[in-house]
């Protein structure tokens, strides 16, 4: 199934699969300065990155879907986000240097030279050990930060300014106008765009919605996602309702309490991790708190990887995938 998927989405997403990205005017001229807006803020970049390191799997992704494998310097990704051999950027894969399993640091970004450090809140980007943006710019580094993870003003550390594929697109977009490819940019989109209406098209419509529980992982405490996190839209676009959307942050923790009272028809599990997806499923299963909800009785537990529920150009593959499952439960209810 891999393979195949993977071979579906070679014939979209070209660049990742060997073949060359058209080059603008902008990346020839480095020191041609462009403009982003970037969670909210004007940023201007003073030259066209040559040496960019980014950190985690959608975030690299993002750069090998627009053909940019020849402007990074290296990747940070801890080794158990999912196999990699066969996705559509694996020649991507194969062209960068993988810098560190655990995550980036002022360390290996001066070690690989780096012009920009592609992160996220929580994607890299951290006040503990003083990783952040404010601190590279301290040492003459620039910084673009995954916008799925832009903090917003409802708490300190609470994330996400926009929908999560709304998120996606102005990354693919101000990515096409730094490094000038925004024609590349902007045929993923549409792509992207086109794949998503398909399923929305097929989707259970009204009461016929199931309702989805996100599982990331957690034992006393269930680690899920809100409604500006990338689930968010994967659940609602292929045709369910998450039972969290009214918690308005992105990756979060919540009570099983409120995962009882919201009685959800479906979870979905984040596979990741050192604790597999059967693992996580045995145990939701077995959880005496869960007993009584229709998605436990029902045994109606999916799982996508952990690359599929990140802002990452795997979302709409994603999307058609669990949109198949919730129509099957639909038609059975």
């Amino acid at each position: 199934m891999r393979k195949l998927l993977a071979a579906a989405l070679c014939l979209v997403v070209t660049t990742g699969c060997g073949a060359s990205v058209e080059r603008s005017e902008s990346q020839d001229t480095k020191s041609a300065a462009v403009t982003l807006t970037n969670c909210g803020r004007e940023v201007t970049y003073d030259k066209v990155p040559e040496r960019v390191v980014t950190n985690d799997v959608g975030i690299t992704e993002l750069m090998l879907a627009l053909g940019l494998e020849d402007r990074m310097a290296g990747f940070a990704m801890p080794d158990d986000k999912g196999d990699l051999s066969d996705v559509p950027w694996k020649g991507g894969y194969d062209k960068v240097k993988w810098l560190s399993k655990d995550q980036l640091t002022k360390e290996n970004v001066l070690d690989a030279r780096a012009d920009l450090v592609f992160a996220g809140w929580s994607y890299g980007f951290r006040e503990e050990g003083g990783f952040t943006p404010d601190a590279l710019r301290k040492l003459g580094i620039p910084s673009y930060v995954l916008t799925e993870s832009c903090r917003n003003s409802r708490t300190k550390s609470s994330r996400g300014i926009m929908p999560p594929l709304d998120a996606l697109y102005a990354d693919l977009t101000n990515l096409g106008k730094l490094f000038g490819v925004e024609e590349r940019a902007a045929r993923l989109i549409a792509d992207f765009k086109k794949r998503v209406a398909d399923v929305r098209a097929k989707a259970p419509r009204g009461a016929d919605r199931p309702t989805v529980f996100l599982y990331d992982s957690g034992r006393d405490q269930p680690f899920t996602s809100g409604r500006y996190a990338a689930p968010e839209q994967i659940i609602t676009e292929s045709g369910g309702v998450n039972v969290m959307h009214d918690v308005a942050d992105s990756w979060t923790t919540v009570g099983w309490e409120s995962v009882v009272q919201r009685n959800p028809d479906v979870i979905l599990i984040c596979d990741y991790g050192d604790v597999s997806a059967e693992a996580k499923k045995k145990f939701l299963l077995s959880y005496t708190p869960l007993r009584d909800v229709s998605a436990v009785k029902n045994r109606r537990i999916f799982t996508l990887d952990y690359a599929d529920l990140v802002e990452s150009p795997r979302n709409p593959s994603a999307i058609a995938r669990f949109g198949a499952y919730l129509r099957e439960v639909a038609g059975k209810r």
